[in-house]
C-alpha cells in the first residue's frame, strides 16, 4: 500500500489544545476541573508569553521557549476557583512526554530534568469562594544542560483528603499548563510539518469524517489545530468551518493523524474543501475535491488535492501573458509614433 507521505503533496509550515489529564481535567490555556468536594471548578492559566513569541498563539497557552544553557526566566500563572467553598490547591511541576501522537502525563509527582529546573513561589494556595491567586514559576536551566526539548506540566491539584481507616481511596483532580522547553546554543530550532493523504470516511454510525496524515518534519514538538470548510457540494451547498478534533501532539520526526468529524446530514458530494492546519506560528492550507463513501464504516478514495506546482505554473503563465501584452503595447506605440508625419 502506498505510504500516505509519498509523494509529498504539500509542504506545510505550523494550537495548542486541551487534553484530558491522567488524574483529572483538561490541560490547556484556562483549564478547569471540578473539585471533588463541591460544585464549581478550579483552573490555571498562563498570564504572559515571551516577547519574541507574541505572535505565537501556542506561547499564550503553554510555556513554549528556547533558551541557552545557564538561562533563568520566569512565567506568571493564575489559579482560580468557581466553587462556592474554600479550596486548598496544591501546586507542583511533574514530568510529561509525547507518545503515539499524544501529550502524555507522568503519574503523581514524577520528576525529570525540566521539573528539577522549575521552582514555584508557593507550593499551595487557599482560595476563598470564587477566588483566585497568582503564582510565579522560575525556570533556571543549568549551564551544563544538554541540547534538546523537554516536557513538563505545572499542576494545580485538589483532593478529597488522605486515605484512612474508613476511606482507602483519595479522589484527586488536577489541571495544568504544559511546558515545552528547548535548550541549546543558537536560535530556536525550526518548526515544520507536512500533510499526506486527506481521506474522506464514514464512522460506523454513518457520520462523515475527514482524516489527514501529518508528519512533523521540524525540530520542535507540534500541537495540531485547524479548520475545514466545504463548498460547491450538491446543489451548491456549503458547510463549515469545522474544527479539527483536539489531542494530536507530534514530537520531531513523528507521524500522526488529525481528524474532523462532520455533520451526519451532509451528502456524499463531490465537495471542494479547504483544510487549514496550524501549530503555533506555522500554518498551511490544503485545497482540493473529495467524495464521501456511501456505506457506514467506509473509506473513500484519497482527496484530489490542488498541487502547489499548478499554482506556481498558473502564476508564471499569468506573469508571462502580462509581459507579452505590455510588450505588444510598447511595439504598437512605437510604430504609431514613427507613422505620424512631422
Amino acid at each position: 500500500m502506498r505510504s500516505p507521505f509519498a509523494p509529498p503533496r504539500l509542504l506545510v509550515t505550523l494550537l495548542a489544545l486541551p487534553l484530558i489529564g491522567a488524574l483529572g481535567g483538561p490541560v490547556g490555556a484556562a483549564s478547569g476541573s471540578k473539585p471533588p468536594s463541591a460544585g464549581g471548578s478550579i483552573g490555571i492559566r498562563l498570564l504572559e508569553a515571551p516577547r519574541n513569541r507574541m505572535d505565537d498563539p501556542r506561547a499564550h497557552v503553554f510555556i513554549v521557549d528556547h533558551v541557552n544553557p545557564g538561562t533563568t526566566f520566569t512565567r506568571r500563572l493564575r489559579v482560580n476557583s468557581s466553587s462556592p467553598r474554600r479550596q486548598h490547591v496544591e501546586l507542583y511541576a511533574a514530568a510529561a512526554g509525547i507518545a503515539h501522537g499524544t501529550f502524555t502525563f507522568a503519574p503523581g509527582r514524577t520528576a525529570n530534568d525540566l521539573t528539577s529546573w522549575i521552582r514555584l513561589d508557593r507550593s499551595a494556595v487557599d482560595l476563598p469562594p470564587y477566588g483566585e491567586a497568582e503564582v510565579k514559576a522560575t525556570i533556571a536551566v543549568p549551564g551544563r544542560a544538554t541540547k534538546g526539548e523537554r516536557y513538563a506540566v505545572i499542576w494545580a491539584q485538589v483532593s478529597s483528603g488522605q486515605p484512612n481507616a474508613k476511606r482507602n481511596v483519595a479522589l484527586v483532580n488536577r489541571v495544568g499548563v504544559r511546558a515545552y522547553l528547548d535548550v541549546g546554543p543558537g536560535g530556536d530550532p525550526p518548526s515544520e510539518f507536512r500533510v499526506g493523504d486527506v481521506i474522506p470516511q464514514r464512522t460506523e454510525d454513518g457520520s462523515p469524517v475527514i482524516t489527514a496524515a501529518v508528519r512533523n518534519t521540524g525540530r520542535r514538538a507540534l500541537d495540531m489545530d485547524g479548520r475545514l470548510s466545504l463548498s460547491d457540494g450538491p446543489g451548491g451547498v456549503r458547510a463549515g468551518p469545522f474544527r479539527v478534533a483536539s489531542g494530536t501532539t507530534l514530537a520531531p520526526g513523528d507521524e500522526g493523524t488529525v481528524s474532523v468529524l462532520l455533520d451526519d446530514r451532509l451528502p456524499d458530494g463531490p465537495w471542494k474543501f479547504q483544510f487549514t492546519l496550524q501549530s503555533g506560528r506555522v500554518k498551511h492550507t490544503v485545497t482540493g475535491t473529495l467524495t464521501f463513501p456511501d456505506e457506514s464504516g467506509g473509506r473513500g478514495a484519497p482527496a484530489a488535492t490542488d498541487s502547489p506546482l499548478t499554482t506556481v505554473v498558473g502564476l508564471v503563465a499569468g506573469v508571462t501573458l502580462l509581459g507579452v501584452l505590455i510588450l505588444a503595447v510598447v511595439v504598437f506605440t512605437r510604430r504609431r509614433r514613427r507613422a505620424v508625419p512631422y
